[in-house]
């Protein structure tokens, strides 16, 4: 098997691309499918400044990588969750990237401890709350990102969600015709209101197992194992039944979610009905002043109860 562009040996097939990679021209492909991507989309630009929300795993540190090889002014946040061995050979792991890579080209790792900010770890936060550990997660994080964004004044936030990602999620949606999310699914989330930041997911043209391919041929380190709060979660069965299809049919995810943003293109301006909603809906949370629909955002709310559940 030949690298489709230079004829060298390839060591990667794409079937949904009818093609196959050398490990330079692959790792250009990747660089490629991310600046698409960004011009696609108005995402950035190279003058903005952009902080990344890694975990350690493949997509966001090979997000982080990609950006900064690309020339974008990049720095990295990590939330370390508290999740025993799990976080810390993460933390591990963002840590090594940061070192070798990322603050040699000039950007910056920001860091947030659950266990000491919000009082305790996830587990333990879950169960004061009694709610599920992946939405109580989902909650400190997505509030943690976006106070860090808007704190200390980046341009974007971009996050590490890739095309499996994307496609299991719109499955979810559409399977439960929740038009609120459907809504506000796509790789870019505007700044709609003061408080909010933009959000971007400039890899949604790339899927998990070529995210894994330049992790590894591009020799960076990251942790392997899914997080150990997430089994049995839905979007897991969602993606399983998605790559039984592109196995029997290469391209399903790519046609499906492309379709969905192209469709969404034809039909509307998204960004301005986005804003629109956004603007008449939310106003600031009167404990922390970050947007939300109600008085009180999800995230007070919820440390609002942890306090109140825990003992003396």
């Amino acid at each position: 098997m030949n690298c489709t562009k230079c004829k060298t040996k390839a060591v990667i097939k794409l079937p949904r691309h009818h093609a196959a990679f050398c490990k330079s021209c692959f790792t250009g492909f990747v660089h490629d499918q991310v600046a698409r991507a960004i011009k696609s989309e108005a995402m950035f630009g190279k003058d903005d400044r952009i902080v990344v929300a890694v975990s350690g795993g493949k997509d966001s540190l090979a997000l982080w990588d990609v950006l900064l090889k690309l020339g974008y002014k990049a720095d990295g946040f990590y939330v370390n969750l508290g999740i025993g061995g799990y976080s810390e050979r993460s933390y591990r792991m963002v840590q090594r990237f940061a070192e070798m890579v990322a603050v040699p080209a000039g950007a910056v790792l920001h860091t947030h401890t659950v266990e000491q900010e919000e009082g305790a770890g996830i587990k333990e936060l879950a169960q004061l709350v009694h709610r599920p550990t992946c939405s109580t997660c989902g909650t400190i994080k997505r509030y943690q990102f976006n106070r860090a964004a808007v704190e200390q004044d980046y341009d974007v936030m971009a996050t590490g969600h890739n095309l499996d990602d994307e496609a299991a999620r719109l499955l979810g949606n559409v399977l439960h015709w929740q038009e609120g999310y459907l809504e506000k699914q796509g790789p870019t989330l505007p700044a709609s209101v003061d408080g909010f930041a933009k959000k971007v997911k400039p890899l949604y043209r790339l899927s998990e197992r070529e995210l894994a391919a330049y992790c590894v041929l591009n020799k960076i380190e990251y942790i392997v194992d899914e997080c150990p709060m997430a089994q049995g979660a839905r979007t897991l069965l969602y993606k399983e039944v998605l790559n039984r299809l592109e196995t029997e049919s290469p391209g399903t995810k790519q046609y499906f979610y492309w379709g969905f943003l192209e469709t969404r293109r034809k039909q509307r301006s998204s960004s301005v009905a986005m804003t629109e909603k956004d603007q008449a809906m939310l106003h600031p949370c009167s404990t922390c002043g970050q947007p939300t629909t109600a008085e009180i955002c999800s995230y007070c709310k919820l440390m609002a109860r942890a306090k109140r559940e825990v003992p003396g």
